[in-house]
């Protein structure tokens, strides 16, 4: 099978051109392909010596590489037209026809997506990642009552990426505890849980997929043996349903869709949009 190379092209990061375009070509499962991000492509020589390293590489390769492409000037985007690639202009393809139904001119200046214009919004985004931090894995609690959400559940299951996930797309103040001997032995969830269970959403994982993380971890120990984590996810579960909490098994969930289902489910609002 031929390796097709993609270039994501952006007068910023990259981040919005890796986005979308892996969004794209995760449609085509029997593909191959070489990735490869040129960020920071701002002025005229940086554009031309993006067309030079396509061009070589189409050469080179003797298939045209496909380019995704999220600069602004005018300019630049015309240089990286002259490619020998396929290049798909995302701001080509939605700036106009978005101007001629808004009947406006955009401002066509580069960086606003990932730059600091807004920075109430900056803020936002570093304190909910602050308290993410400072309120991981059960450690402190005292706080709980600034949080917007407190994930629950065994070691392992995804609580600490998704907390954080959502700190920094959305500014969601988001806690995690971990459910351990004492709540398993108890069948009882702690006070301080109890005392916000309008914020608990639970979280769970087959139990095949949750020993190979344990034992990767800490391998051949008694926390990562199936046994254990049969008994662990058994008893979380039991525990969702004895306290009415709505879980998800993020199994084979993504972070963005397991915080996305969250949010939906829950109704907590996002204070920042991506």
């Amino acid at each position: 099978m031929e390796r097709r190379t993609v270039f994501f092209v952006s007068d910023q990061t990259g981040v919005t051109a890796e986005t979308m375009g892996h969004s794209v070509l995760t449609q085509f499962d029997d593909q191959l392909f070489r990735q490869v991000t040129l960020p920071f492509v701002s002025t005229v020589e940086k554009a031309e010596e993006a067309v030079r390293r396509i061009d070589s590489t189409a050469q080179t390769e003797e298939l045209r590489p496909i380019i995704f492409s999220t600069l602004v000037q005018e300019e630049l985007r015309e240089i990286i037209k002259r490619a020998n690639g396929l290049v798909l202009d995302f701001f080509d393809a939605f700036l106009g026809p978005l101007e001629l139904e808004l009947k406006a001119k955009s401002s066509r200046a580069a960086g606003k997506a990932h730059g600091m214009q807004d920075i109430g919004a900056y803020t936002t985004r570093i304190n909910a990642t602050n308290f993410a931090l400072a309120n991981d894995d059960g450690a402190i609690t005292r706080d709980y009552e600034r949080a917007d959400l407190i994930l629950v559940g065994v070691s392992r299951s995804g609580k600490t990426p998704t907390c954080l996930y959502m700190a920094l797309q959305y500014g969601i103040f988001a806690a995690n505890f971990p459910l351990a001997d004492e709540e398993f032995e108890s069948g009882q969830l702690s006070q301080v849980l109890i005392t916000h269970k309008r914020k608990l959403y639970g979280l769970t994982i087959s139990p095949e997929r949750l020993h190979q993380i344990r034992n990767e971890r800490k391998p051949s120990s008694r926390y990562a043996s199936m046994q254990q984590v049969e008994y662990e996810l058994r008893t979380a579960e039991g525990l969702f349903r004895r306290y009415g909490i709505s879980f998800i098994d993020t199994t084979e969930t993504s972070i963005e869709e397991i915080a996305s289902r969250i949010l939906d489910q829950t109704g907590v609002e996002r204070r920042l949009r991506p």
